[in-house]
């Protein structure tokens, strides 16, 4: 007896539970988009190339176009909907928005899930291509432009906000390597 191509899953998106039945095939994004509206996130290639649609998956950055559904069905999954407090924003929206690390805004949404990612990777200390040394206990390297550029460089911007979506990602992580000095740290 052939199995069945689809099934009902229970996805936990921005702390909230949503059952619905998907074709084993569908992507992440497609089931975000098409089937529960949230469509902050955005569909680019279609490849995983632009990094249009990245979320995060338990907190690490994830394309979602690549990601099966039913593969992310147990995850905490986070897209640009869930990022700010209410009406607060994230430390990384307020940066995007005061330097202008937009333009079309089509990106956007992924560019800011991605330096969510690349803040918390940096912080923890994992190196990156443009890491000068790699060694454990050389702790975190500088987050220098450099360092900011090799660790976005999976996000693309048909508009050519590059310097101002770098100088946006260095501003929020002071402020939350600041916030985590404190004890304030804004928290996705």
């Amino acid at each position: 007896m052939p199995s069945s191509t689809s099934s009902a899953i229970t996805l936990n998106i921005n702390g909230e539970k949503h059952t619905l039945p998907v074709d084993h095939r569908t992507t992440l994004l497609d089931a975000l988009r098409e089937r529960l509206d949230l469509t902050g996130t955005k569909k680019g290639c279609d490849q995983g190339q632009c990094g249009a649609c990245t979320v995060l998956l338990d907190g690490r950055r994830a394309v979602s176009c690549l990601q099966l559904a039913v593969a992310a069905e147990g995850r905490e999954i986070t897209t640009i909907e869930g990022v700010a407090d209410g009406d607060e924003l994230h430390p990384v929206q307020q940066a995007f928005l005061d330097l202008d690390g937009y333009q079309c805004g089509y990106c956007t949404p992924g560019q800011i899930c991605s330096a969510l990612g690349v803040i918390k990777e940096h912080a923890a200390g994992w190196p990156s291509a443009a890491t000068d040394d790699v060694r454990p206990e050389a702790g975190p390297p500088p987050l220098t432009a450099d360092e900011i550029r090799e660790r976005m460089s999976g996000n693309l911007c048909r508009c050519g906000a590059y310097v101002s979506i770098v100088q946006a990602v260095a501003r929020a992580a002071e402020v939350e390597a600041e916030g985590a000095r404190t004890g304030t740290e804004a928290a996705v």
